[in-house]
């Protein structure tokens, strides 16, 4: 059973800076990519960032320059370190995972969400 469990969400003032993080646990045949969505409320869900297994790397041109997504492969950990936090990336970021637990099967994995507020 594979679960993505998410932390570092909070309140951060305009300008300032948060660190999100997401473990996936169980049993595991291959990651193909990790990466982070965020919902704002009467908002569609939108891709934050994206790393693959190679190390490529997608971002939002939203966030493009002021977030840095990045791994721990060796603890299955996924970072978003966001920095010039602006009010409007005020949301429930989720961190979602492409994964195969068994060499036949693959699929996407979404963690429970993490709230991040920017606010002054």
């Amino acid at each position: 059973q594979v679960q993505l469990v998410e932390s570092g969400g909070g309140l951060a003032q305009p300008g300032g800076s948060l660190r999100l993080s997401c473990t996936a646990s169980g049993t595991f045949f291959r990651i193909y990519a990790m990466g982070w969505y965020r919902q704002a409320p009467g908002k569609q869900r939108e891709l934050v960032a994206r790393i693959g297994s190679g190390g490529d790397t997608s971002y939002a041109d939203s966030v493009w320059g002021r977030f840095t997504i990045s791994t721990d492969s060796a603890k299955n950990t996924v970072f978003l370190e966001m920095n010039s936090l602006k009010p409007e990336d005020t949301a429930a970021y989720y961190c979602n995972a492409d994964i195969s637990p068994r060499w036949d099967f693959r699929n996407d994995y979404w963690g429970q969400g993490t709230q991040v507020t920017v606010s002054s």
